[in-house]
C-alpha cells in the first residue's frame, strides 16, 4: 500500500480519521458533531481536538486524504499504462475498486466541499480537476486513435465519474456480488458506452487493482 495511505492506519488519529469519514459520508457535514466524532472514538472532546484544530480542518484532511489516495492508486497506476485504453481501464476499475475500500472518505469529496473553507475549497478543486483533466486527456487520445465513439469527452468524462462516483451510494460488502464482481461490471459498462466495438473487442477483461484499505 502506498505511504500516502497512512493516515488510516490503525492508531488513535487514523480511527479518528476513519470514523469521522464514515459519519460524515452516512450523515452529512453538517449533521455530524465533533461531540459525536468524539464520542464515537471514545475521547472527550477537548481529548479530540488535541488531534484536530476543527471540524474544517478534520475535513480538509479527510478529503486531502482522499485525494493522495486517488493520486497513489489510481493516476499513479494508470500512467504505468503507455496504451491510453489500458490506462482509461486502469483508471475506471482502479477508482470503483477505491470505492468498495475506503471508507466514505473518497465518497465525500463530491458533496461536502461546501464545508471547507474558501482556501480549503480550492485547493481541494484544483486537485479534483486535475484528475478530471486526466481521464479526459486519456479519452482525447482514444478519440484521436479512433477507439472512442463520437460523443464529446468533456461528457464522456463526468458520465465515467458519475458511474464510478454512484458505487459508494450502493454497494454492500455484505451482498451477493464480490468487490471484484462488482469492479469487472462497472467497468464492463462504463468502457462499453464510450469505446468503439473494435476497441472493446481488442481490450483485456481487466486490470490490477490496487491492495485493500483497511476498514
Amino acid at each position: 500500500m502506498s505511504k500516502k495511505a497512512a493516515l488510516f492506519d490503525d492508531d488513535r488519529a487514523g480511527a479518528i480519521y476513519r470514523t469521522a469519514a464514515k459519519m460524515i459520508y452516512e450523515k452529512g457535514f453538517d449533521a455530524t458533531s465533533m461531540n459525536e466524532i468524539a464520542e464515537a472514538v471514545q475521547l472527550t472532546k477537548p481529548g479530540l481536538y488535541y488531534y484536530v484544530k476543527g471540524k474544517k480542518e478534520l475535513l480538509f484532511s479527510i478529503m486531502s486524504f482522499a485525494m493522495d489516495l486517488l493520486d497513489a492508486e489510481v493516476v499513479a497506476v494508470a500512467k504505468e499504462q503507455s496504451d491510453a485504453l489500458e490506462r482509461l481501464r486502469a483508471i475506471v476499475r482502479c477508482h470503483a475498486w477505491l470505492l468498495t475500500q475506503a471508507t466514505g472518505a473518497i465518497a465525500i469529496l463530491i458533496d461536502e466541499t461546501r464545508g471547507l473553507s474558501d482556501e480549503q475549497r480550492v485547493r481541494i478543486t484544483e486537485r479534483k480537476r486535475a484528475y478530471i483533466d486526466f481521464i479526459r486527456e486519456t479519452l482525447d487520445r482514444l478519440r484521436a486513435e479512433g477507439r472512442m465513439r463520437p460523443v464529446d469527452t468533456t461528457t464522456a468524462t463526468f458520465s465515467l465519474l458519475g458511474q464510478i462516483m454512484w458505487l459508494a451510494r450502493w454497494f454492500q460488502e455484505a451482498g451477493r456480488m464480490s468487490r471484484e464482481q462488482v469492479v469487472d461490471d462497472v467497468a464492463e459498462i462504463a468502457l462499453g458506452g464510450v469505446l468503439t466495438d473494435e476497441a472493446q473487442a481488442g481490450a483485456p477483461s481487466s486490470a490490477a487493482l490496487p491492495e485493500a484499505i483497511p476498514a
